[in-house]
């Protein structure tokens, strides 16, 4: 890694922490700091699961409970099972009191100060630059947060991931998309040394997959490759095509190819991006208009 870009990056942190003023005993002067204030913030009026709020902001579940019982000891929040009736007290609900809600009200006028007194010694063309740059910088760090990795294909994360790639398909194909007339994906094809799904979660949450089937003599080939609406442009599904390249080309595949249907545009841009060449039909997939393949080196890149 190169060390000026470590540099970089750890003087925007300074800069930034100092700047919102994270370093603060008392986050916008409400007497808590600012991890205190932001969980109130994320529990919100609406009230989060506490497994939620753990995924959210990637705390450990120890300070989690050690945040909470300071809010609730200073009558701001309570937490409780979701549904007290049941006697099931495995989801737990954070929920702001009356006084928790005036606060969350207090902390959104403020924070609006701060931004403005950010925004306010600048030019209006400076204010653009910097929101610009926010938004740019923002989209990046959420593209660091995304964490991709092996998962069964039976794990609920995947089966959900999947059912959305065929609610996207039914949306785009011209005659809908029925999973009966596609050509069948097994379980057992996606688990090693088989094959293998990858997931792509953020804060806990699958917002992608693909996976690729490693064919006996024959090249390997990707599929179900989805990316959610919510995090569109992030690079997602370019990443996740590369990984699997990589992987079936560490296991000594020399090509992998694909099928896809004429209506996803994006995506057939993204593999001619890649490197894929167009080849003749090598199945008979009921949606498929294109075929595409691509030669590996051993790294996973093109050969």
């Amino acid at each position: 890694m190169d060390q000026a870009l470590v540099a970089s990056v750890r003087r925007f942190n300074r800069t930034v922490t100092q700047r919102v003023g994270a370093l603060d005993d008392e986050f916008m002067t409400r007497a808590r700091p600012l991890a205190q204030a932001r969980l109130l913030w994320e529990i919100g009026p609406g009230g989060a699961e506490v497994a939620a709020l753990r995924a959210r902001l990637g705390l450990d579940s120890g300070y989690l409970s050690r945040l909470l019982r300071t809010l609730e000891t200073e009558g701001l929040v309570t937490v409780g099972p979701a549904d007290p009736l049941s006697g099931d007290g495995r989801v737990r609900v954070a929920a702001l009191t009356t006084a928790g809600r005036a606060e969350w009200v207090e902390l959104d006028k403020r924070s609006d100060r701060l931004a403005w007194s950010i925004l306010e010694p600048l030019t209006k063309q400076r204010r653009e630059r910097l929101v610009a740059a926010m938004a740019e910088v923002e989209q990046l760090l959420l593209t660091s947060m995304v964490i991709i990795q092996p998962c069964p294909p039976s794990d609920p994360r995947a089966r959900a991931c999947v059912r959305a790639y065929a609610r996207d398909l039914t949306q785009r194909f011209d005659d809908g998309f029925d999973p009966a007339r596609s050509n069948p994906v097994h379980d057992d094809e996606l688990i090693p040394p088989a094959g293998v799904f990858l997931l792509a979660t953020l804060n806990g949450e699958p917002v992608a997959c693909g996976a690729v089937k490693l064919h006996p003599a024959a090249p390997a080939e990707i599929k179900r490759v989805w990316v959610a609406d919510s995090v569109r442009g992030l690079g997602l599904g370019r990443r996740i095509l590369t990984e699997l390249e990589r992987y079936a080309a560490e296991r000594g595949w020399t090509a992998v190819r694909l099928d896809t249907n004429r209506n996803l545009t994006e995506a057939i841009a993204m593999y001619r991006g890649a490197g894929y060449r167009e080849v003749a039909p090598f199945n008979t997939e009921h949606y498929a208009d294109h075929w595409f393949e691509k030669d590996l080196a051993p790294d996973g890149l093109s050969a």
